[in-house]
């Protein structure tokens, strides 16, 4: 098992680190985790508080000594560069994103503009503010195993596998890949890359499916399935991907990819049920009872059939393994998100319901 106190050591002089996106999902979960094991680095989250970006996702550690919020745009130069200079960052955690699918199919240039072009900024800054000495300098990418396409039912993705993105976002997030690898091999600038399968957890804005569908159980309101509901994902808990993301971070080789995922691969449906049947023991309603808000939607365009994580690169190379199994994470999930309805009712008022009645039409 990864052990993040041992890893502190090597990264010493590493220790002022931007992580850009710290209000999201995500990234929330990632500035958590350093800032509970990481006591002596400096970390600054900064976010633009787009419609996913949430304070409230940090509360609990706003106050933390080493910890400082900034607000602002990962596409403005001057702007990212003199708060690089001001903190002095030496490596960056580069979370930010447009990460919807069904967003960027409705609104393609938002997601060309914050993952390509802000990645490609966030790498002109780095490289004009560390003047190419990247000695203890690290430009960490997360992104998604999307950019691999679609498997048919058997394989898996790993590494080595061709990019084939099938939609606006993945095809965004492909693209910043492939600059972050470019900038390595042109100006060796200091990469590490990572390709995460589908997170779920606290703070999760509800157009995902988990919080969206706890939320609409628990109001007995329609759980808008795509298709015929046998579209299969790889489900990784938040909590493990942050660990992850960690042990990269420290351990892993610089211009390597590692892919994470959970060893955990559901065709939507019968998760669905899972959570029905989880959901209905614990609000108190016989078994079963939730199955009937199912309703069948038209399905998204280009509807990718199958992502599947081969995750045993990270596993072997860097001790790193899920802690939870799924059904676990998924009654810890529940279980968060039942307790902080005042949360939930915040992030889904006002533009959410707007979207949310355009987006999932009946068949």
């Amino acid at each position: 098992m990864y052990n993040a106190k041992k890893s502190k050591k090597k990264f010493k002089e590493m220790n002022n680190i931007l992580i850009t996106g710290g209000a999201g999902f995500i990234g929330s979960h990632l500035i958590r985790h350093f800032i509970k094991h990481y006591p002596d680095y400096k970390i600054i989250n900064l976010d633009k508080l787009t419609y996913a970006g949430n304070l409230e996702n940090l509360r609990d550690i706003e106050n933390a000594k080493n910890y400082h919020f900034v607000k602002g745009d990962i596409c403005d130069f001057n702007f990212v560069k003199e708060l690089m200079e001001l903190h002095q960052i030496n490596s960056i955690i580069h979370l930010a994103a447009e990460s919807h699918v069904d967003r960027s199919i409705s609104n393609p240039m938002e997601f060309v503009n914050t993952n390509v072009v802000g990645t490609v900024n966030l790498l002109n800054v780095a490289k004009a503010y560390w003047s190419e000495d990247y000695d203890n300098k690290l430009f960490y990418l997360v992104s998604t195993d999307e950019v691999y396409g679609s498997l048919g039912e058997t394989g898996l993705f790993t590494e080595t596998t061709p990019y084939d993105p099938r939609s606006p976002y993945s095809a965004s997030k492909a693209s910043a890949d492939h600059f972050v690898r470019a900038y390595q091999h042109t100006y060796d600038m200091p990469v590490k890359l990572s390709n995460c399968s589908n997170n779920y957890g606290s703070y999760q804005f509800p157009e995902k499916l988990l919080p969206l569908f706890i939320n609409n159980i628990k109001h007995n309101k329609n759980l808008p399935v795509y298709g015929n509901g046998k579209y299969t994902r790889d489900w990784l808990w938040v909590v493990d991907h942050a660990r992850a993301i960690d042990a990269v971070y420290h351990k892993g080789k610089m211009g390597e990819t590692y892919n994470i995922g959970g060893f955990n691969e559901w065709q939507n449906i019968d998760l669905i049920h899972l959570l029905i049947e989880q959901m209905d023991t614990k609000l108190g309603r016989p078994e079963g009872t939730s199955k009937e808000l199912i309703t069948y939607v038209k399905d998204r365009p280009g509807h990718d059939k199958r992502y599947a994580i081969d995750a045993n690169k990270i596993k072997n190379e860097l001790g790193w393994q899920p802690s939870v199994t799924f059904e676990e994470g998924l009654d810890k999930t529940i279980d968060w998100y039942l307790k902080n309805e005042d949360w939930l009712n915040n992030v889904t008022s006002g533009n959410y319901q707007t979207y949310y009645q355009k987006q999932y039409t009946k068949q």
